[in-house]
């Protein structure tokens, strides 16, 4: 007995798919392409705003933690966009892992992290490790929370039902069937 197919998040490549699995095995150039194009992109974007914004090894490293935030924000956005299915393939990789995923810079974080301890500013140092991580968790809620309420209504969900199709919060389908 076989367990039932998984639901289907990406659109482009979803490993858990078994007809996906070799979608990256039958064009890696072209998955591998759009990623590192989007990564360009996006590093390129975030080096300019922390080329702008320089701070000293003992500040608080606003220009990572603005690149951070802002980055998981469309990122949060970016999957509830993703996950209506109504996207052309290669979008995730393109714009989720190229482009947001060289956008963002968590490793840059941790040394500023660091170079603020060693440089005996432990107090910028915890409070810029737990702003980023709060932000951040707090940013993809809120752009996954906003960009679902939006494709809720442009999609044209009836009263009573998400954007997903599941009942609202009172269980019931607004045409009245089961739920």
């Amino acid at each position: 007995m076989t367990g039932p197919t998984p639901r289907r998040v990406d659109p482009d490549v979803d490993l858990r798919v078994p007809a996906d699995r070799g979608e990256l095995r039958a064009h890696p150039a072209v998955v591998l392409g759009v990623i590192a194009a989007g990564g360009v992109l996006g590093a390129l974007a975030r080096a300019g705003v922390q080329a702008a914004f320089p701070h000293p090894p003992t500040g608080f490293g606003w220009a990572t933690f603005g690149v951070n935030v802002s980055g998981c924000l469309l990122i949060g956005a970016l999957m509830a966009v993703v996950t209506t299915g109504r996207v052309p393939p290669l979008t995730r990789p393109f714009l989720g892992v190229g482009v947001l995923g060289g956008y963002t810079t968590f490793s840059t974080y941790v040394v500023d992290v660091r170079q603020a301890a060693a440089a005996g500013a432990a107090g910028t140092a915890l409070a810029y490790l737990a702003a980023t991580l709060l932000g951040a968790v707090a940013a993809v809620w809120v752009g996954d929370a906003a960009a679902g309420r939006l494709l809720g209504r442009a999609t044209g969900a009836r009263e009573g039902e998400t954007a997903t199709g599941r009942p609202g919060s009172d269980g019931a389908r607004a045409d009245g069937g089961p739920s």
